[in-house]
């Protein structure tokens, strides 16, 4: 991607869209910025004179960046194999929902565009995909980026990466957004108030019959280790919560650009729930409890 010619300089601009890739390949705010780091540490790592017969920096940081990110979702399956309970990605507040006097221009949280690619359904399904498929449907149906370009990067040639990406768009077409954000966000509202009221039936009659509710502790916060099936199981789940957590504070906040709800103790955040709703009714709950991932939430 990066040919001969005139010599840039990388930008501030290269970095943001970069880190926005590198999140929505890795699920992972942290490894995200890692990648990018890495990308940037071979670039300024060139002679010169190499430096200077790139045509578009940023072209060559993309490409590095896509294989630094493939290389870590190979190894990934293991990692994770061995992750205490479900793994689930890194949730990412709003700029303007950020706790804490540490947050900043400078975190990467900050240049994230949250939109329909990085809410927590959508992740969550990039994550069966093959690293392939996952490296070249982000970057072609998210990002436009012509599929020569992408063969670049996964060494492929422009055919295959386009039957790659073409997989990765049939097994997310499920994970598109289903619920107008007024309309989940009035659905999230309900279950907040039933939560805090303790009312069981409430709570069942604005989950679906076959809602699942999976939690990410990490081993690092007790949680479920397995996902809970069937809103007549989740209800009295959550009201047990509430009973062994007095003084727990439930926000309405943005999670990955959608609704969602977040606990806090003393001030500090120690749940970040993300839904999704269809035909008025909460169809899946992601509750993130690993402090690891909460990094952005706490400033």
């Amino acid at each position: 991607m990066g040919t001969a010619g005139a010599g840039n300089e990388a930008t501030v601009g290269d970095r943001r869209q970069l880190i926005n890739v590198a999140y929505r390949l890795l699920g992972s705010l942290t490894e995200a910025e890692d990648a990018v780091q890495e990308a940037y540490a071979r670039w300024y790592a060139l002679p010169r004179g190499r430096q200077e017969e790139t045509v578009s920096p940023g072209a060559w940081l993309t490409t590095v960046t896509g294989r630094v990110c493939l290389d870590v979702l190979g190894s990934a399956r293991a990692r994770r194999e061995r992750y205490v309970g479900a793994w689930l990605p890194e949730p990412l507040p709003a700029h303007t929902e950020r706790d804490g006097p540490g947050a900043g221009l400078t975190d990467p949280a900050d240049q994230m565009v949250l939109d329909e690619s990085v809410t927590m359904a959508f992740l969550v399904v990039l994550e069966s995909l093959t690293p392939a498929e996952r490296v070249a449907f982000v970057l072609h149906d998210v990002f436009r980026y012509p599929f020569a370009e992408i063969a670049g990067i996964l060494r492929r040639t422009p055919a295959a990466c386009k039957q790659l990406a073409a997989s990765g768009r049939r097994r997310v077409r499920d994970a598109r957004t289903r619920a107008a954000p007024a309309v989940q966000a009035d659905v999230v509202r309900q279950v907040k108030a039933a939560w805090e009221r303790k009312d069981i039936a409430a709570l069942v009659d604005l989950l679906d019959p076959a809602a699942v509710m999976t939690a990410d502790g990490g081993g690092r916060a007790g949680t479920v280790l397995r996902p809970v099936e069937g809103g007549g199981r989740i209800a009295p789940y959550m009201v047990a919560i509430a009973d062994k957590a007095p003084g727990l504070e439930l926000l309405e906040r943005s999670v990955n650009g959608a609704p969602g709800l977040v606990a806090r103790r003393d001030g500090v955040v120690v749940t970040v729930a993300a839904f999704d709703v269809a035909e008025g009714r909460v169809s899946r709950i992601w509750v993130v409890r690993n402090p690891e991932k909460l990094r952005p939430w706490v400033g």
